[in-house]
């Protein structure tokens, strides 16, 4: 492991010590998403050195994305996201090891990604990727830290991971898939800049205390943030047998219609 000078600050903290951050150093995060919550998610835990960090998208840097995505400047416009990312967090943290992975997450690619990692961060911006992500890590037995931010809201939960003897996942927060046109894009919604990197950082807060073993995860609760209000509420969540029929062969058949960027 690298220079432990770096995170001293963190070693020094109650509960966390050297053991916390030698198993941030042997953790493998894999990101689905390098946009408004996919950004602070990987700012975080690379500078707190989790040693291998994944990223997966295929999107390329507009200028609509500056006012959030802070990991991208104007002469990005253009250029592939995990290009871009690789390089700054290379940059930021040179002792951990980055995987960019440039190509569209799909139902034929998603087991072979994730079976590599411990922890699948899911930062998309759309239902198909969601669903998708929840029903991959039920297969692999992974767990999924989920965010998203809705107009001046904002969710953050940890699925799939094994507490007090059973498991819940985002098919149990979220039965129904939504109908087209039920729930507004973010482009029809609208987001401020500031709220993706709160509710990216919840997430990177969630995938540390999972590794490190410390606090309580969001675990069976969906932390749901209201910024105008500034109001939290935890939001509980029950096991509804949604995930335990399916198969391998049925997710690698399933069609989730990813038409949106992640």
């Amino acid at each position: 492991m690298q220079d432990l000078g770096r995170y001293v600050k963190q070693i020094v903290s109650k509960d966390f010590g050297i053991q916390g951050q030698l198993k941030l150093s042997n953790a493998k995060v894999l990101i689905i998403g390098a946009g408004g919550l996919g950004c602070p998610v990987l700012t975080s835990l690379n500078a707190m050195g989790v040693g291998t960090i994944g990223i997966i998208d295929f999107d390329v840097v507009s200028e609509s994305n500056l006012h959030r995505q802070f990991l991208y400047n104007h002469d990005d416009i253009g250029k592939f996201k995990v290009d871009i990312i690789a390089t700054r967090l290379t940059a930021q943290n040179p002792f951990t090891h980055v995987i960019p992975i440039r190509e569209k997450l799909v139902a034929s690619n998603a087991l072979n990604f994730f079976i590599n990692f411990d922890i699948i961060v899911d930062a998309t911006d759309n239902f198909e990727a969601r669903y998708m992500i929840n029903d991959a890590c039920v297969l692999l037995d992974k767990p999924q830290v989920y965010g998203s931010v809705y107009s001046w809201q904002g969710q953050v939960g940890v699925f799939n991971y094994h507490k007090d003897g059973y498991k819940t996942t985002y098919r149990d927060a979220f039965p129904n898939v939504p109908m087209p046109g039920e729930v507004l894009s973010c482009e029809e919604a609208g987001v401020l800049g500031i709220y993706p990197s709160l509710v990216g950082n919840f997430q990177a807060n969630e995938v540390v205390k999972l590794i490190v073993g410390i606090g309580v995860p969001l675990v069976h609760s969906l932390l749901t943030m209201d910024f105008k209000s500034m109001q939290f509420y935890n939001v509980e969540v029950k096991p509804a047998g949604k995930d335990i029929t399916l198969t391998h062969n049925e997710f690698l058949k399933k069609d989730y219609k990813l038409n949106c960027q992640i």
